[in-house]
C-alpha cells in the first residue's frame, strides 16, 4: 500500500510537471491511434522479397528497460520530454522477443549468446563457434563441435560481408561470426593457457585473420592483439598495457594484408582521419582498428582518432553495396554492456543512443525492398529506472520524493547489483552529495559487486524489411540466423528459392504457408 506522505509527493510533481497543450485534447491520441492503426492494416501486404542485404545491429546488454531509457534521452537531448520520443528501432513493423538462456546458464554470457544469434546453435556460456558439446577453456572438446555462422554462409553465397563493433574485433560478440573457440578470453596467444597451445587450439585474433580470409571489411578496436609481444603501440606510444601482447611473434596486420589479391585495393586505417579520406570507390577490403582494446565510450571519443559508430557503419554499408549479390553486416554497439557493467548508465545509454543514430544513417542507405534490417541484445543487465518520476524528469534526475525508511533522496536509474552500492557512516549514501550527472557516475545497486551483472529476461527483436514479419512472437535465440538466412536465400535451407527462381520471380509469398506448417529444421 503506497504511504499518503508518498502520494502527496507524486501528485505535486506531476501537477507541476509540464504537459504538452496539445496532449489535452483527446482528439490528439484518438489520431495518433488511427494513424497507427492504418500503418498495422497496411502490413497486412507481407513483404517477401529475397534480401540481397541483411544488416544485424547487436545492441550488447540491451535490454528492454535500456531501449525505454534510451529513448527518453535521445527525446532530451533535442530538448523533449523524451517519454513520446521514437527511436530509429521503435519504427520498425515487427517486434519478437528471445530467449536468451545458454545451454548450461539460466543467465547468460555475450559468447554463448552470440553464437545462438549468428550461428543459430545454443551453446554454453563463454565458448563461441561451438556447439554445447564444448566445455569452456578445454581445448580438447573443440574438434569436430564447430558450427558456421552466417557470415559465413553469406560469403559462401558470394556477398559481401562485414563486421563493425566499438568492443575488439575479437571480443564475444564479432567473434562468433568467424571464429570457434571454448574460451571467449583467448583474445591472442598470450590469454591462452600452454595446455590449450600444446593441444593446437589457436587464439581469436588469429581466427580472425585465418578462418575467413576474405571478409570485406572490419572495424573496431582491438590493435593490440595484431602485433608481437611489447610492440609499441602507434597512438600510445608510453602506456605499457597499449603495447602488442603476441607471444608468436606475428604481425597479423602484415597477414591480413598478404591474404589479399594483388589486383584488389585493401586499406588498413588506426584512425579517423584516415578512414574519412579514402576514396571508398576504390576500397576493396578494409581493416580498421582504431584503440589497442575496446574503442572510447562516445562520450569520451576522441573526434580526430575515433570513428563513431555511425560513421563507421556508414563506410561499411559504402564498400559492401558495391557488390551486385549484395551483403551482410555485423553491427555491434558493444559498450552498453561496458556502461552497464560499471554501473555508469549515462555512459551505456549514450552508447545506446549512438548505435540508435548509426541504423538510422544505414535505413537512409538501404532498401526496405532488399534490405532485411534487425536490430535485437544479447541480453539484459539488472539495470532499471522507476521512483514515479514525473513527465520530463530528467533520465539521470531524482525520484520525485525521499526514501519513506532511510529519509534520503535517490535516483531514478538504478542497479540491482553492481559497484554503485556505497555506505557512509553506516547508512546509505546521500546522492544530492554527489553529482549524480557526472558521465562516470555509478548508479546507486541493492547488492555490492565491483560489476554488474546481466539480467536473464527476454530482449526485444526488431525488423523491417523482407521477412521481417517471420520474427513475430516468443522465440528462442538462435531462431534469428534461420529468418535471416532463410530470407536471403543462403546457408542450407534453400528449396524455396529455387522454386521461387524457377516461377521467374524473387517473391517468396507462395513458400510461405510451407514455412508455417513445417517448422524450420535444418541445420547449419
Amino acid at each position: 500500500m503506497i504511504s499518503p506522505f508518498l502520494v502527496l509527493a507524486i501528485g505535486t510533481c506531476l501537477t507541476s510537471s509540464l504537459v504538452p497543450e496539445k496532449e489535452k485534447d483527446p482528439n490528439y491520441w484518438r489520431k495518433q491511434a488511427q494513424a497507427t492503426l492504418k500503418n498495422a492494416l497496411a502490413l497486412q501486404k507481407l513483404n517477401t522479397n529475397v534480401a540481397k542485404n541483411v544488416i544485424m545491429f547487436l545492441g550488447d546488454g540491451m535490454g528492454v528497460s535500456t531501449v525505454t531509457a534510451a529513448r527518453i534521452l535521445k527525446g532530451q537531448l533535442h530538448h523533449n520530454p523524451g517519454e513520446e520520443t521514437m527511436l530509429e528501432m521503435d519504427k520498425f513493423p515487427f517486434v519478437a522477443l528471445s530467449k536468451t538462456y545458454n545451454t548450461n546458464a539460466q543467465v547468460p554470457d555475450s559468447a554463448g549468446t552470440a553464437t545462438a544469434y549468428l550461428c543459430g546453435v545454443k551453446a554454453n556460456e563463454g565458448t563461441v563457434g561451438v556447439s554445447a558439446a564444448t566445455e569452456r577453456t578445454r581445448c580438447n572438446t573443440t574438434q569436430g563441435n564447430e558450427v558456421t555462422s552466417i557470415l559465413r554462409w553469406a560469403k559462401d553465397a558470394g556477398k559481401s560481408v562485414g563486421i563493425v563493433t566499438t568492443t575488439r574485433v575479437n571480443h564475444a560478440t564479432p567473434s562468433a561470426a568467424y571464429a570457434h573457440s571454448a574460451d571467449r578470453d583467448w583474445y591472442s596467444d598470450n590469454e591462452m593457457p600452454q595446455e590449450a597451445l600444446n593441444q593446437g587450439c589457436k587464439d581469436i585474433a588469429f581466427q580472425l585473420m585465418h578462418n575467413i580470409k576474405n571478409i570485406d571489411v572490419i572495424m573496431g578496436g582491438g590493435r593490440k592483439y595484431m602485433y608481437p609481444k611489447n610492440r609499441t603501440d602507434v597512438e600510445y606510444e608510453m602506456d605499457e598495457k597499449s603495447r602488442g601482447t603476441r607471444l608468436d611473434g606475428r604481425n597479423l596486420i602484415d597477414v591480413w594484408k598478404s591474404f589479399k589479391p594483388r589486383h584488389k585495393h585493401s586499406h588498413f586505417v588506426w584512425n579517423r582521419t584516415e578512414l574519412l579520406a579514402l576514396n571508398l570507390h576504390t576500397v576493396d577490403y578494409l581493416l580498421g582498428l582504431f584503440e589497442p582494446g575496446d574503442m572510447q565510450y562516445e562520450l569520451n571519443r576522441n573526434n580526430e582518432t575515433d570513428p563513431s559508430l555511425s560513421e563507421m557503419v556508414e563506410v561499411a554499408i559504402k564498400i559492401l553495396q558495391k557488390n551486385p549479390k549484395g551483403f551482410f553486416l555485423l553491427v555491434e554497439g558493444g559498450r552498453i554492456d561496458h556502461g552497464h557493467h560499471e554501473g555508469k548508465a549515462k555512459q551505456a545509454l549514450h552508447e545506446a543512443v549512438e548505435m540508435d543514430r548509426a541504423i538510422g544513417r544505414a535505413g537512409a542507405m538501404t532498401s526496405l525492398n532488399d534490405t532485411l534490417t534487425v536490430v535485437t541484445a544479447d541480453h539484459s543487465h539488472v539495470f532499471t529506472f522507476g521512483g514515479y518520476t514525473p513527465r520530463g524528469n530528467s533520465i539521470f534526475g531524482l525520484a520525485p520524493m525521499v526514501s519513506d525508511t532511510d529519509k534520503k533522496p535517490f535516483t531514478a536509474i538504478l542497479y540491482g547489483n553492481g559497484p554503485g552500492y556505497k555506505v557512509v557512516g553506516g547508512e546509505r549514501e546521500n546522492v544530492s552529495t554527489v553529482d549524480y550527472a557526472h558521465n562516470n557516475y555509478q548508479a546507486q545497486s541493492a547488492v555490492p559487486l565491483r560489476h554488474e551483472t546481466h539480467g536473464g529476461e527476454d530482449v526485444a527483436v526488431f525488423a523491417k524489411g523482407p521477412m521481417a514479419h517471420l520474427l513475430h512472437g516468443v522465440h528462442e535465440q538462435n531462431y534469428i540466423p534461420h529468418v535471416m538466412a532463410y530470407a536471403a536465400c543462403i546457408g542450407a535451407n534453400l528449396d524455396h528459392c529455387a522454386r521461387a527462381s524457377s516461377a521467374g520471380g524473387s517473391a517468396l509469398a507462395p513458400l510461405l504457408l510451407l514455412l508455417v506448417l513445417s517448422p524450420l529444421h535444418v541445420l547449419f
